[in-house]
């Protein structure tokens, strides 16, 4: 059996190697196409085509990532289907690989490129992106989400704060920074902020530089009351850290986990909607494990009964099948948000419905015959 176990082993992990790799080839010309466009524009900034190919570099940990289910399930595919074809896995069955037998061994290599997703989504691919970002903000512009820039909400005691940042630039410096701070009890504004640039202290606090400050103040009479001061310099204790301002800026699919969940509670805790990023939250929980959903998928073609035919056709065929099966992965993401459904249900409910389908097409193939 450790004979049968370290054949299927080797040669669908030559197969799915040759997957990625011509995959990672694909994505890495791509890329490099599109950053000619940026090379062009931002010469006279010093960004080389040196740099447009770190860049490049730098988004291949986010493609493994994206990429590793559907390159598991076309390279076993492509190998159970060959195996079938040249009637080896008649021999193998014959050797005593029975059909459950079967599944635990392609499961127990699942678990393997299980543990690598999740390596690759959550330590490898927010690094390389961070870096990415970095390299981009330093020659293309600072990190931003549109013109309105990122929202963040905080609570002190009695006082709420609403804080938007326009954007991020490469060494961690905040700009554009709008600081709204209310009653929390009436919500009746009690200050603005306005400042040019800001940084993170390690100590819990923000110092904002070039600021404006609106006090909304009662008179007498209850007459209401703006004072105005300019300040140089001007120091903001919060709870809000660097962490949770990229996690505001960037995609939430682009951070780490345990980065999500800490965002996820601050959200929270601050009276928040975190629907989208607890849905994304699960998604990255249970996306490592549709490389076994994968291979559950794939298993069914080794029982396909021919002895020649185009091994192409199959492979296409699980093509079709990962792609339908990332489709329903977002628009379940999309609808569970637009729904208000229960987070980990929208997260899991593709992975469970294939692999149910998988199974019962095993179960139909090799149980019943």
């Amino acid at each position: 059996m450790n004979t049968i176990r370290r054949l299927i082993y080797a040669e669908v992990l030559r197969a799915v190697g040759f997957v990625a790799l011509a995959f990672l080839l694909l994505f890495f010309f791509f890329d490099f196409i599109d950053q000619l466009g940026e090379l062009n524009a931002s010469a006279a900034k010093g960004y080389t085509i040196s740099y447009a190919l770190l860049y490049v570099v730098l988004q291949i940990p986010s493609h493994l990532y994206e990429l590793l289910p559907i390159v598991v399930l076309i390279g076993t595919i492509y190998v159970m289907a060959r195996l079938a074809e040249s009637s080896e896995y008649t021999i193998l069955r014959t050797s005593g690989l029975g059909p459950l037998r079967a599944l635990g061994t392609l499961l127990a290599l699942g678990l393997g490129f299980v543990a690598l997703t999740f390596m690759a989504g959550d330590y490898a691919a927010p690094a390389a992106n961070r870096a990415a970002q970095a390299l981009q903000a330093r020659f293309l512009g600072d990190i931003t989400t549109g013109r309105t820039g990122a929202w963040m909400k905080d609570r002190q005691d009695v006082r709420s704060f609403s804080v938007n940042v326009g954007a991020l630039a490469s060494d961690g410096a905040m700009s554009q920074i709008r600081i709204f701070e209310l009653d929390d009890a009436t919500s009746r504004p009690l200050a603005t902020v306005k400042a040019a640039r800001g940084r993170f202290d390690g100590d819990g606090a923000w110092t904002l530089f070039d600021v404006e400050r609106h006090d909304y103040q009662q008179a007498g009479g209850g007459q209401p009351r703006v004072s105005i001061e300019r300040l140089p310099e001007w120091r903001w204790p919060t709870a809000i850290g660097p962490d949770m301002v990229a996690a505001a800026l960037l995609s939430p699919d682009r951070m780490q986990t345990i980065s999500l969940f800490q965002y996820i509670r601050h959200l929270k805790n601050n009276g928040q909607s975190a629907q989208r990023y607890q849905i994304e939250f699960w998604r990255k929980v249970f996306y490592p494990l549709s490389c076994l959903v994968m291979m559950v998928l794939a298993l069914p073609f080794a029982y396909l009964h021919f002895r020649s035919g185009n091994i192409t056709g199959y492979v296409f065929l699980g093509v079709l099948v990962g792609i339908s099966f990332f489709l329903l992965n977002n628009v379940f993401g999309f609808i569970g948000n637009l729904r208000n459904w229960e987070p980990w249900i929208a997260a899991a409910a593709p992975g469970i419905i294939y692999s149910l389908l998988s199974l019962g097409t095993f179960g139909w193939l090799v149980l019943r015959q």
